[in-house]
């Protein structure tokens, strides 16, 4: 995969912004590439002066949000179908559906926001959403301003440090665990909003 990665690189390097949004309309519609080895580079090309900060974050959440869709509209028309052909071999029946949409009924934005800035699930959420239905609106929104909150970021760790990928790679890994818990923190605040609004809660009854 890092092979086949450095290689979308190479693409984007050479190709420029056309480049960048086919990488990430790619890498959340069909595979998996991981994002973090695609934004420090164009970065770091920025801050050579080789590309646009607006072209590449323009770029880059567009395509997010494109392979984002084309997952979800997979998803959502195929999904069911398929589910409820095979689900019974995957464990997955009609009853867990049901609750998958009532899930996403009640958390689905949440879900998909914190869900984009989760490294390693953010190429999947797409699927649940179709799946369920979510509002398509919604949808985008959510996609737009997690993939975008998580994109600058890489952006801004390759035009800091610069073009080395094993030092990036190092910061990295501290930089995905202070944005994994700030989402902790955002969903344990969000339970403890939400329970607050459900009737029964806390302050449920006024």
């Amino acid at each position: 995969m890092e092979t086949f990665a450095t290689w979308v690189v190479g693409i984007v390097q050479s190709v420029g912004y056309p480049g960048l949004f086919i990488a990430m309309f790619f890498g959340n519609a069909l595979v998996p590439i991981p994002v973090e080895l695609i934004m420090p580079p164009a970065g770091y090309l920025v801050q050579q002066g080789n590309m646009n900060l607006f072209g590449v974050m323009a770029s880059a959440i567009a395509g997010d949000i494109c392979g984002s869709l084309f997952s979800y509209y997979i998803a959502y028309h195929f999904g069911r179908r398929f589910l409820f052909a095979y689900g019974k071999y995957l464990f997955f029946t009609h009853d867990k559906v049901e609750m998958l949409d009532r899930f996403f009924a009640s958390h689905g934005e949440i879900s998909v926001l914190t869900g984009r800035l989760t490294p390693g699930l953010r190429h999947f959420m797409a699927f649940p959403a179709g799946l369920s239905h979510m509002n398509i609106k919604k949808f985008v929104v959510y996609t737009g301003v997690g993939g975008g909150l998580w994109t600058s970021i890489l952006v801004l760790v390759g035009y800091v440090i610069g073009g080395n990928k094993e030092v990036v790679k190092h910061y990295l890994t501290y930089v995905e665990g202070a944005v994994i818990g700030g989402l902790i923190i955002m969903i344990v605040m969000y339970v403890r909003h939400h329970r607050k609004k459900t009737p029964g809660g806390s302050n449920g009854v006024a």
